[in-house]
């Protein structure tokens, strides 16, 4: 059975616990770095990036989750996960961030992108390779940039800020800038498990 851990030091990992478990997968709660080593896989969820960020510095998670991608584990980021697989992060309002990341994907990532709480939506968005998805944006970021073979897979057309990438692949990383298990969507998940299995 494919065992997909799932960072639990802050955001919505309950959702995608319960969506992965729906789906016949075992999930693995992670805290530190000695509960990664029986996992297959990796979910980075929304939350708070400077926060997760700070504590993945601290329990030790950083180095270790950066070892395991050099090592081909498959990891998809939500939201502030996809902040924290970015090399680049700024924000719409302050600019430069300075704030800890995986810095494991040749993505350029500008935080709150859409605007504050209020101006959260949800848009039917098409992914290469997976489909269309239901998809909810929560003070989401945008992919702006890639490089390398890193590529953007999935874009918005958005009525005040125009055309901009959502999701994001490179070799066996994911970055989403919405939340699937929000809206219940398991497209990506199922997606996400195929890497997994192959």
């Amino acid at each position: 059975m494919v065992r997909v851990g799932i960072i639990e030091l802050q955001g919505d990992f309950l959702e995608h616990e319960q969506i992965l478990r729906e789906l016949g997968v075992e999930t693995v709660r992670i805290k530190g770095p000695n509960d990664l080593r029986s996992v297959d896989a990796l979910v980075i969820p929304g939350g708070e990036s400077t926060v997760i960020g700070r504590l993945m510095v601290r329990s030790g998670l950083i180095d270790a989750v950066r070892e395991l991608s050099r090592g081909g584990m498959p990891i998809m980021g939500t939201c502030a996960g996809a902040i924290l697989l970015a090399k680049k992060v700024t924000d719409r309002v302050v600019g430069e961030t300075n704030q800890p990341t995986l810095a494991l994907m040749d993505i350029t990532v500008v935080r709150n992108y859409f605007g504050r709480q209020r101006d959260s939506f949800i848009a039917r968005v098409r992914i290469e390779d997976v489909g269309e998805v239901e998809a909810a944006f929560i003070r989401a970021p945008a992919i702006v940039g890639a490089e390398g073979d890193a590529r953007i897979t999935g874009f918005i057309e958005h009525p005040r800020v125009g055309k901009v990438g959502v999701s994001a692949t490179q070799r066996n990383m994911i970055a989403l800038t919405f939340h699937p298990e929000i809206t219940g969507d398991t497209k990506v998940y199922k997606y996400f498990i195929n890497l997994v299995r192959k």
